[in-house]
């Protein structure tokens, strides 16, 4: 396999022949009723919780590993949980690990100096210290650039050292995120766009490239953003480009897909809670009851079908 992040996101795709990744963003509240029915009490047990978010994480990742190149957990639906919560994040990742994909660390860290430097040791950067050995850190994460090229180039040298990879938040998916990232100077040019030229330059780097011509350094883009964003894929042709927004946020498979590169390459297209969440859609329960599992699968496979038609 590869050694460089975004040389293995090539063979990935490819293999997979979809650029879809799922986020595993699991609420208590939400999971199946088999398995939040062992909760015994009504007062908020939190070892039975974050031992539900586990079973429910780690079968959705069985799940959906042989179908997509890539999973998304979002460590925020672990940090919750306090130190359990962050056991648990790390035990997914190994869990992940070991069915052969591709794991983003979806944590938005950033900061400047020393700090930065910590965070990115911290997510990305596999333990050095005795009796760590089986504790690993995802193959990239998701950084904040707001602080500036000194808040993104230490995740960046650290990802350079363990053959892994960056995405940095350019420009949400959210509805309000245009009142700050579209906002425009004396010259017209806005925000996400002075952020993303940062990146750019961080991410066309030489040796930040891999044999196939892609960096490690990559952008957030939302797939519900202004189509003036897709000008990004011209200027930045070495950047992969993470995609949310496809599903329940409304991103079409078109709105996602216009980042991607003449040969089907460079993008990555994230859908969270209309696949972790399928057994909620009659759609799904209507065939296979409460059988939430095959929900998920069947859910799975009719979005990786639903982009291979948009891209032909």
């Amino acid at each position: 396999m590869a050694s460089h992040f975004a040389d293995r996101l090539c063979e990935a795709v490819k293999k997979k022949n979809t650029p879809l990744i799922v986020g595993i963003d699991p609420v208590y509240a939400r999971l199946p009723q088999a398995i939040r029915a062992r909760q015994k009490s009504r007062q908020k047990d939190l070892a039975v919780e974050i031992d539900a978010l586990f079973e429910f994480s780690a079968k959705v990742v069985k799940i959906v590993a042989p179908l997509i190149p890539a999973v998304k957990i979002n460590i925020g639906y672990f940090e919750r949980y306090f130190w359990e919560g962050i056991e648990t994040y790390y035990a997914l990742i190994s869990e992940a690990d070991a069915m052969g994909v591709e794991i983003i660390g979806d944590v938005k860290r950033g900061d400047i100096g020393h700090t930065a430097q910590c965070y990115a040791e911290a997510h990305l950067q596999n333990p050095d210290f005795g009796g760590m050995e089986d504790i690993i850190s995802p193959d990239a994460v998701t950084v904040n650039g707001f602080a500036g090229a000194e808040g993104i180039v230490p995740f960046a040298d650290i990802a350079n050292d363990q053959g892994k990879g960056i995405f940095v938040w350019v420009r949400a998916s959210n509805p309000t995120a245009g009142v700050i990232q579209d906002f425009a100077d004396a010259a017209g040019v806005k925000m996400y766009e002075k952020i993303a030229e940062v990146v750019g330059e961080i991410a066309s780097q030489p040796k930040r490239l891999g044999q196939e011509g892609y960096s490690n350094v990559g952008m957030v883009v939302g797939g519900t953003t202004p189509a003036e964003t897709s000008i990004l894929r011209q200027r930045y042709p070495k950047c992969w480009f993470l995609v949310p927004g496809f599903g329940a946020q409304g991103a079409t498979p078109a709105d996602c897909l216009r980042f991607e590169d003449k040969n089907g390459r460079g993008v990555l297209v994230n859908a969270s809670r209309s696949i972790l969440y399928a057994y909620d859609n009659p759609k799904y329960t209507d065939q296979f009851g409460d059988n939430w599992e095959k929900c998920i699968e069947q859910a799975a496979i009719d979005a990786k079908m639903e982009l291979a038609k948009a891209r032909t």
